[in-house]
């Protein structure tokens, strides 16, 4: 099962971090499209953040494993985008569970 976890700002409900972790196991390795998709989603979504508003997300990647975390910036436009994208990216997330839920699972904490 992948497992998502969104931690969310308690002031101001901004999305300050996320990790991705797990594998669907939904079909074979290289056939597996809730894999592909969460990937695609949540790589493009910090990909997207960079080359639409510079601001670089603390990221890591390895096998299975996707996390970021907003860096603070003084430009409350770039802020904005910043979590519009995130906050795209649940949307895209949400979906994918909506279909497969059974290999997927979001959950969101306050901090």
């Amino acid at each position: 099962m992948i497992n998502v976890i969104i931690s969310r700002d308690s002031s101001h409900g901004t999305i300050t971090a996320f990790a991705v972790e797990g594998h669907a196991n939904y079909a074979r390795r290289g056939e597996d499209i809730v894999c592909a998709g969460v990937s695609a989603v949540t790589v493009g979504t910090v990909n997207a953040i960079e080359a639409l508003t510079g601001v670089v997300l603390e990221s890591s990647m390895k096998g299975g494993f996707l996390s970021g975390n907003v860096v603070r910036t003084e430009n409350p436009e770039m802020s904005a985008k910043v979590q519009l994208l995130l906050e795209s990216m649940i949307v895209m997330l949400r979906t994918i569970a909506d279909s497969y839920g059974k290999y997927i699972q979001i959950q969101e904490v306050i901090n």
